[in-house]
């Protein structure tokens, strides 16, 4: 073999341990994960995380209402998220088509137009997401800890509006909620509680 050829070999191979050493074990995934989740119904959940190409797999199946996603090694900081089970074809929709090269645009457009149709389903009595995340600093890998996380709350309720909740278009207090994209499938109750000092 030619002396290029066995340098970029080892290039590749070098590139492919390090992209294995950024992707923490299932454990650890999945230790992660749950903290979004309320504490009763950590254990339980199912939970999607990464295999060592930076796939998104099924790292343990669920028995509750609950499903959880691991941190995204390819993204700054640390985020994971737990869903209710019914926003699942909403949520596995939106990661074939980003998986597709959609941007949020063309993402919006045909979720909106595909649940009008009866085709792709939502809640009909709302569910909602719990957001964790923290500064890639303030996570220690070998404890599962984390310090100065932040929790944001999203509960999905399609085709709300200002009117029918009574819900303003924008926060107006530290930690208000308030409503996203009222009036389409994707509308939604935001609530970010304010940051520990």
């Amino acid at each position: 073999m030619k002396p290029l050829s066995l340098f970029v070999l080892f290039l590749l191979t070098m590139l492919s341990a390090c992209a294995q050493d950024q992707i923490a074990n299932k454990d650890e995934q999945i230790k992660l994960a749950v903290k979004a989740a309320p504490e009763e119904s950590r254990a339980e959940a199912m939970v999607y995380g990464y295999d060592t190409a930076g796939e998104l797999v099924v790292l343990r199946t669920g028995t509750n209402e609950y499903i959880c996603i691991g941190d995204d090694p390819n993204k700054d900081g640390i985020s994971v998220s737990c869903y209710h089970k019914d926003l699942e074809p909403f949520m596995e929709r939106g990661r074939a088509l980003r998986k597709e090269g959609k941007d949020f645009k063309e993402i919006f457009d045909i979720r909106e137009q595909e649940v009008k149709s009866g085709t792709l389903k939502m809640p009909n009595d709302g569910a909602t997401l719990f957001v964790f995340s923290a500064n890639q600093e303030d996570y220690d890998a070998s404890t599962g800890e984390v310090k100065d996380g932040n929790f944001r709350y999203v509960v999905y309720i399609p085709y709300a509006t200002v009117e029918s909740t009574g819900l303003p278009l924008k926060p107006e207090a530290p930690g208000m909620p308030w409503i996203m994209d009222p009036g389409t499938h994707r509308a939604h109750i935001m609530i970010t509680p304010p940051k520990n000092n």
